[in-house]
């Protein structure tokens, strides 16, 4: 990637009024060179993933994961190809959702994520995710990857009760993010107006 995961995490995490307990640990996996974005010999690297929010941010496209057998956000590997972080996410969330109109809400990452993974993820045993706000209409037609069972949109004060471990503290961690960056005075323009449409949850 042109722009590294160290690079993206100090711009981004620097002008947050709180960058999370997770933020220095991020950092220092990011920048030990034995750590790949593919994987290491531990099996732990870094992901992307993506929130898709419909316009009033009431609600979140998931994906039913065929290895984890849960619903989740979208998300993946990041490919040599990708440019960044922000490219790695919004190519993961067309790939397997279908949209074609994504529009991010912030340029920088909203929430941070690490997490184990079982067996059936084979050689992975830990992601680093790095997870995004995106925002999509909700009557745009969606499809459904080899990598999952299903697509849907679901409130986000009732999310389903076979949802990833922590999804509903990731969503309201994303939201809170994308609240407290577009109402503070940082100079950044995500293109959609925001302010104001964050819902309490």
């Amino acid at each position: 990637m042109r722009t590294s995961v160290a690079e993206t995490l100090t711009e981004a995490y620097g002008i947050a009024a709180d960058p999370g307990a997770l933020f220095e640990e991020y950092l220092d996996f990011a920048r030990d060179p034995a750590n790949t974005y593919r994987g290491t010999a531990s099996g732990e690297h870094f992901t992307a993933s993506g929130f898709v929010f419909n316009l009033t941010l009431e609600k979140v496209l998931l994906c039913f994961h065929k290895k984890g057998q849960f619903w989740v956000q979208f998300g993946g590997h990041i490919e040599p190809e990708d440019d960044s972080l922000l490219e790695a996410a919004t190519r993961e969330v067309k790939e397997e959702s279908g949209l074609a109109n994504l529009r991010p809400l912030l340029p920088y990452p909203a929430e941070l994520n690490r997490h184990e993974l079982s067996d059936a993820f084979g050689k992975c045993r830990a992601h680093w995710d790095v997870g995004f706000a995106f925002e999509a209409t909700e009557g745009e037609d969606v499809l459904v990857s080899d990598e999952s069972e299903d697509v849907r949109w679901w409130p986000i004060r009732a999310l389903p009760a076979n949802a990833a471990p922590l999804l509903g503290q990731r969503i309201t961690a994303g939201l809170a993010a994308v609240d407290s960056l577009m109402t503070r005075d940082t100079g950044i323009s995500s293109g959609s107006n925001v302010t104001g449409r964050v819902p309490r949850i």
